[in-house]
This record gives C-alpha cells, sequence and structure tokens, in this order.
C-alpha cells in the first residue's frame, strides 16, 4: 500500500486538470489510469480550445483560465499550438440575425463581425459566393491532443513530482482506501474522472444523475498540398444551435425552425460542421452527435457524408481526400448542465459531464472544483 494525500482516477483531460490543480495547491498527488495510455475522447477531437462556444459569464471566463494553461503547458513542453482564432461563416438572413443579436448582447471584446470580404481574408477556404459575413473570434487556439495529452503526465511528472499508474483499473474506493485489483492506496482527497466509463465506480450515483453518453464521428484529411494554411478555424450556421454561447439570442428558434426545414438530416443527426488545422497540415472535420447510454459501436457512412456536404457548401479545401475516421464518446448532462460535480462520500469527489467541451473547461474547472 502507498499513501498519497491526493489520488485521481483516469488520466484523461479531467483527470490530468484535477492533478494538475491539485499539486498547484501542494499536494503530493498519484493518478491511476485503467489504459496504458489515455485512449478516449480526450485525444479524439478537434483540438480546439473553443472559447467562443461558452456562455458570456463564468463559463467564459473559465475557458479563458483554460486557454492560459493551455497556453503554459505547451510553451514549456515544447509543443505545437496555433492560435488561430476561429470564423463563424454566415450564408443566410436568419443566420447573421442571431450573429447580430450575439454582438448586441455578449460583449465580449475579442470578437467582431465581419463583412464578406473580411471573412475571406481570415481563411482561404471560404467560399465567397452567397456570403453575408461571419463572426470573427480571436480566442480560439488550436493543439494536437494526441501529442498534448500524451505528453501533459510528463511534464506534470517533471513540474510538479504527480506520479502516474498506467495500466490499472481502479475497481473500488472506500476512502481513504482505492483498490486496483488486489493493489491498494489510500489518499486523503479522492477525485474520480472516470469520462463515459461511469458504471464501475459509484454506478448508484450516476443512475441517479441527469447524465448520458455522446457518439461523435469524426474525420482527418491527408496534408493539404503545397504548405496550404487554412488560417482561422472555421464553422457555419449549424454551430449556432449546438453551442451554449448562442442559446439566449431572440432569433434562434427561428434560425432552429429554418434548419429544421433546410437541414432535416443534419438536425437528426446532430451536425453542426467544425474545421481545425494540425502541424501536418491535415485537416479534421466533424461531426455528428447521437446520445443514449448504450451506442452504436458501428460508424455510420451517411453521418460522415452529411458533414462533407456541409462542410462544402462554405468551404473549399484543396484536398479532401481522407486518412482517417473515427468516433469518440464522452459523457453529457441532460438537463443543461455543464458539468457534475458529486460527493458520494467524505473525501471523495466526482469531475464528470463536461461534454464536448473537455479540452475548453477541464483546467479552469479543476480549479474551481479543487479550489484554493
Amino acid at each position: 500500500m502507498s499513501k498519497s494525500q491526493a489520488l485521481v482516477v483516469g488520466a484523461g483531460i479531467v483527470g490530468l486538470a484535477v492533478a494538475r490543480a491539485l499539486a498547484e495547491r501542494g499536494s503530493r498527488v498519484v493518478v491511476v489510469e485503467r489504459s496504458p495510455r489515455a485512449v478516449g475522447a480526450s485525444i479524439r477531437n478537434f483540438g480546439m480550445v473553443w472559447p467562443i462556444g461558452q456562455s458570456a459569464g463564468p463559463l467564459y471566463e473559465r475557458a479563458l483560465r483554460s486557454r492560459a494553461i493551455w497556453k503554459q503547458f505547451l510553451g514549456e513542453a515544447g509543443l505545437w499550438y496555433q492560435e488561430t482564432g476561429s470564423l463563424l461563416v454566415a450564408r443566410y438572413p436568419e443566420e447573421m440575425a442571431v450573429l447580430e443579436e450575439f454582438m448586441q448582447m455578449d460583449g465580449r471584446a475579442s470578437v467582431r463581425l465581419c463583412t464578406p470580404a473580411e471573412a475571406a481574408e481570415k481563411s482561404p477556404a471560404v467560399r465567397p459566393n452567397g456570403l453575408l459575413g461571419g463572426l470573427w473570434s480571436a480566442d480560439e487556439l488550436i493543439v494536437d491532443p494526441r501529442e498534448a495529452i500524451a505528453a501533459l503526465p510528463k511534464w506534470l511528472e517533471e513540474r510538479y513530482g504527480v506520479r502516474f499508474h498506467f495500466g490499472m483499473a481502479v475497481t473500488y474506493i472506500e476512502h481513504p482506501y482505492v483498490w486496483a485489483g488486489r493493489l491498494r492506496w489510500e489518499a486523503d482527497l479522492i477525485y474520480v474522472c472516470s469520462g463515459a466509463d461511469f458504471e464501475i465506480l459509484y454506478p448508484e450515483h450516476f443512475a441517479r444523475a441527469p447524465i448520458t453518453r455522446c457518439k461523435v464521428q469524426m474525420l482527418r484529411t491527408l496534408p493539404q498540398p503545397n504548405g496550404w494554411q487554412m488560417g482561422a478555424s472555421l464553422c457555419a450556421g449549424l454551430t449556432l444551435i449546438h453551442y451554449g454561447a448562442f442559446a439566449q439570442m431572440p432569433s434562434l428558434p427561428v434560425l432552429r425552425r429554418f434548419f429544421e426545414e433546410k437541414y432535416p438530416q443534419h438536425v437528426q443527426r446532430g451536425v453542426h460542421v467544425l474545421v481545425s488545422q494540425n502541424a501536418a497540415g491535415q485537416l479534421t472535420i466533424g461531426d455528428t452527435h447521437d446520445y443514449g447510454l448504450e451506442l452504436d459501436p458501428f460508424d455510420r457512412m451517411d453521418g460522415n457524408e452529411l458533414v462533407l456536404s456541409y462542410l462544402n457548401e462554405f468551404a473549399h479545401i484543396p484536398r479532401l481526400h481522407l486518412a482517417e475516421t473515427w468516433h469518440g464518446i464522452y459523457p453529457k448532462m441532460t438537463d443543461g448542465r455543464t458539468e457534475l460535480i458529486l460527493h458520494p462520500e467524505p473525501g471523495v469527489t466526482i469531475v464528470n459531464g463536461l461534454g464536448g467541451a473537455g479540452m475548453t473547461l477541464s483546467f479552469g474547472l479543476a480549479e474551481a472544483v479543487v479550489g484554493g
């Protein structure tokens, strides 16, 4: 048996963020992860730190705090990242109405409306035909999630002395003890960051919580030719009905009805299209959204085709040849909350339910949960 002040279950982005926050406040931290390396939703995403999607106020500030921590880690670790900002292109009056209301109501200084010409300057991929304008945000940051999540444990070890035990599945907790098979740890503080695998530890608490799973399908292209750079990360109007930042706009119900008529299959499959570019010049494109506690393990090509057809409406990609397709599964709250924080017994905290905003919110949320 080994003893530590704090033990974290799970080495996805939420668990790593909690480990960092605990170490920052002076705790000796151990992280136990069931896989030899993190292979879940934390590496199966766009690599977007996406403050524009978060509502003004605490969530937006939390996203900016996460962004600052990402930059600290990436800079110290010598890893690639790019402050691309993002551009949401608008091609219909209903979309522009929501963007104009957002500018009037939201108030963040890093965002502005673009003319069609200004939008085209932000990215050579933007199709000018039918373009009415766009929403430019300077906040968005792109990382390589596969590289970054793999490197974070080493950085936490070297900078804070965090110790990691990979390939050990925690099967039972009774504070102050944590078991992985016959191995046992003792800790004053225990944090359970189990992501989508929430039936093993404290299953009765998750069964009572308004939480489900979301499966997203994503694609990645071959590197673009001749060093072509997309510039700003891109999205379009369907994104407006997906993110909380736009949820209170008065014209959003009108836009939703417009999309239900024009893009019924896209709305049914939860399609909204984001595009980011990594250091190798590859584009990551997605995604569809399917919800449920039990999700189909097989990817559907019709969903990928919906994503690509919508992308083709607002962006021209020089080389749209696919190198990879995959899906990721993450936990999602069903009652509108942005996270699930539970205390199943004294000394134990569950941190879960960040939905698709783990890369954007985890570092900031972890500081709020751990406290000073």
